[in-house]
């Protein structure tokens, strides 16, 4: 049997958004004795698989319903937590991560943020990095999970620091001193 080689093909992936333009992509199909046939995709520009696990992950993670968030936050004993209401731990990661599990954020220090709760790499969790000090003993990782019982634990030893809830900017910027009930509010409290 012999093998047929197509130097180029052009096509275009539908993402759902406005085309940018084909991709060149070479394309080798190789029939073996058996018959069995080959597929080998070359792509002319290098793709970075940071770039692909990136994307598989963001398809992956989980984001919350804002009420649903809130119940499961009830239910994990958040309300009231360390003199914490309910709505302001809505509020702090609607602006934090808008309740995505899998939010992360990089920070002109060099740290980044991790999760729903988007804790600090520097001071609470250990990313390899930055971490200093991994005040709640994980690795980072750990926060980017669809359970998020890990980052709620987090989050409950970050507000048990003098700061408490004001170590997180978010909170500072968008929920310290305002009314904060429209977070829970139609969410049945």
């Amino acid at each position: 049997m012999s093998n047929v080689r197509l130097e180029s093909v052009y096509f275009h992936v539908d993402t759902g958004k406005q085309p940018t333009g084909c991709q060149k992509w070479s394309l080798r199909l190789c029939a073996s004795e058996s018959g069995r046939t080959d597929f080998q995709l070359k792509r002319e520009q290098k793709m970075k698989s940071l770039v692909f696990l990136l994307l598989v992950a963001a398809a992956s993670a989980k984001v919350f319903e804002r009420c649903q968030w809130a119940r499961l936050l009830k239910a994990q004993g958040m309300d009231g937590y360390r003199g914490v209401s309910l709505a302001n731990w809505v509020c702090l990661t609607q602006h934090e991560s808008r309740f995505n599990t899998n939010a992360i954020n990089r920070n002109k220090d060099g740290s980044t943020d991790y999760g729903i709760f988007q804790i600090n790499s520097y001071w609470w969790c250990d990313d390899g990095k930055t971490g200093r000090v991994n005040g709640c003993k994980i690795p980072c990782s750990a926060l980017l999970s669809d359970s998020v019982g890990t980052a709620i634990a987090c989050a409950k030893r970050i507000v048990q620091d003098p700061r408490g809830i004001a170590a997180w900017v978010a909170w500072r910027d968008h929920c310290r001193g305002r009314d904060v009930s429209s977070y829970i509010q139609g969410c049945g409290f």
